[in-house]
């Protein structure tokens, strides 16, 4: 990482922990995932601060922001766009809709039916969107950020596993400390921390922090010790459906990123270790025994990592 590089991060982390207090690990791992190009799930209880932090990175990155309210009425073509008739001739012209965008808030994202939620599948996956037979490509960058309430709410759906595939990290924020949740409630006492926020970047500069982050070294060793890590998941007798290949690209990305916010040009198993349950714990499907027995996917993540050999 170059010194012009090292500054946008660390004004992008600086902009971020202004607003979302006492959460700096769960921001280092937002911004691995704006750097890695990947999507990410947010799934926590209403009111700890998602939409804010979702808005407050658009804003920080200087991007286009779009925001979508899930809810069961809400059909594909609200998010992606239709065809409108024009009554004067006849004719049909697109109208896109809110996916056309660079930051795009899927808000409570498993409140819609699997039908609706499947329309960003194209986006996040192929950076396009096809309507009546015809492709649009979408602005890059183009970065998804759902959120999503616990499925044991009332009103909600269960994201099918090829959506919850496409998002390269599942966060948390969790409720604040004492400490931290005193500390928000003065200094929104005057203003919201969004109103004095500004662009630490443009588009040209984090696209080049895109590109630099694939140039992260990974020697082969770390690559294989990663792979040894997705068959531990497959091979598991308390999962009945491990991590896919598009997974192992998701987690070798990642840690990339990670290596190099934290100003290493090589990856190293510790990155690997610290990533894999944002990146690994939602794909994969535990077996019955297992899901109603009180185990977690991250458990099971934990003991994979556990018992996986590093190498030297």
């Amino acid at each position: 990482m170059n010194e012009t590089h090292a500054a946008l991060v660390g004004a992008l982390r600086s902009s971020l922990e202004r607003v979302i207090l006492g959460k700096e690990e769960v921001i280092e791992l937002m911004i691995i995932g704006v750097l890695s190009a990947g999507h990410v799930l947010l799934e926590d209880v209403p009111g700890v601060g998602k939409t804010t932090l979702a808005k407050a990175l658009a804003i920080a990155l200087g991007l286009d922001f779009s925001r979508v309210q899930f809810t069961p009425d809400l059909l594909p073509g609200d998010i992606v766009g239709s065809q409108v008739l024009n009554p004067k001739d006849g004719s049909f012209r697109f109208l896109k809709g809110p996916v056309f965008t660079e930051v795009l808030l899927a808000d409570e994202i498993n409140r819609a039916s699997p039908r609706t939620q499947s329309a960003l599948l194209e986006a996040m996956s192929e950076g396009q969107v096809t309507v009546e037979g015809k492709t649009y490509p979408l602005e890059q960058p183009f970065f998804v950020l759902a959120t999503q309430n616990p499925v044991d709410f009332q009103g909600t759906y269960p994201l099918p596993e090829a959506q919850l595939d496409r998002f390269l990290l599942r966060l948390s924020l969790g409720y604040p400390s004492h400490v931290q949740e005193l500390n928000m409630l003065f200094a929104h006492q005057d203003t919201h921390p969004l109103d004095g926020l500004e662009a630490v970047m443009d588009r040209g500069e984090l696209l080049s922090l895109q590109r630099a982050v694939r140039g992260v070294s990974v020697k082969r060793e770390v690559g294989d010790y990663l792979i040894r890590l997705i068959e531990g998941t497959r091979r598991h007798d308390k999962v009945d459906l491990g991590i896919s290949p598009r997974g192992a690209l998701a987690c070798f990305r990642a840690a990339q990123a990670r290596a190099f916010v934290h100003g290493r040009g090589y990856v190293s198993p510790i990155d690997l270790q610290e990533l894999a349950v944002p990146t690994m714990a939602h794909r994969i499907i535990l077996a019955p025994e297992a899901r109603y027995g009180g185990t977690s996917p991250s458990d099971i993540i934990d003991e994979v990592v556990a018992d996986t050999e590093v190498p030297g």
